[in-house]
């Protein structure tokens, strides 16, 4: 596999833009770049992951059977520890004594969490609880809403760097620069689009 034919880190595909945009060959490099920064910006905008992505989160356990997990939406949980000792070491966590709420594969985008039964208090010493799973949107699971946003932003980049103006907006007038001043990294008709996505920060 070539560097060109290696997946992006994008939340909608390369070919669907180069269509919609007409881009060509010449313009490939730049399309691509255009892509992944604009789903990190996102991404960061959200404060959250949002590609699908394996996620390995270790849990402070207070005595609630009822824990949230950072990432979200869950496609998979692949193991569930007990930690124990403060090496970090912890015990497996059988399927049976727990649930991951909403159902994994569900694709709604709220947070998830894993309902323990009370077997979990069978664990002494219990501090921590460490899973590991998937989250995250794969390839053709995007939200429409969130596709757009990807699009927008993409294009919103790729014009600017079409029109040699990264970094600034307004009309330039005379020698002088006047009416120039730095643009915002990301439209507000972008950020509308995000908002439903955004993860609330307290």
């Amino acid at each position: 596999m070539t560097k060109k034919d290696a997946p992006l880190y994008t939340l909608i595909p390369i070919e669907d833009f180069k269509a919609i945009l007409g881009i060509d060959d010449r313009e490939e490099k730049t399309a691509r770049y255009c892509l992944v920064i604009s789903t990190f910006a996102i991404e960061q905008y959200c404060h959250r992951r949002l590609l699908r992505k394996k996620h390995f989160e270790t849990l402070e356990f207070i005595g609630d059977t009822f824990i949230p997990l950072k990432e979200y939406p869950v496609n998979k949980v692949l193991a569930v520890y007990a930690v124990t000792s403060k090496s970090g070491v912890g015990e497996i966590v059988e399927p049976d004594f727990y649930s991951v709420i909403p159902e994994c594969g569900t694709y709604e985008d709220i947070p998830f969490s894993l309902s323990f039964t009370r077997a979990l208090l069978r664990y002494r010493g219990l501090y921590a609880i460490k899973a590991v799973y998937w989250a995250g949107y794969s390839s053709g699971s995007v939200p429409p809403d969130l596709a757009s946003a990807c699009m927008e932003l993409a294009s919103w980049n790729m014009n600017r760097y079409r029109g040699r103006r990264i970094g600034m907006t307004g009309n330039i007038r005379g020698t002088g620069k006047d009416g120039e001043h730095f643009e915002l990294s990301m439209p507000e008709n972008v950020r509308s689009l995000l908002e439903p996505f955004r993860r609330k920060v307290i």
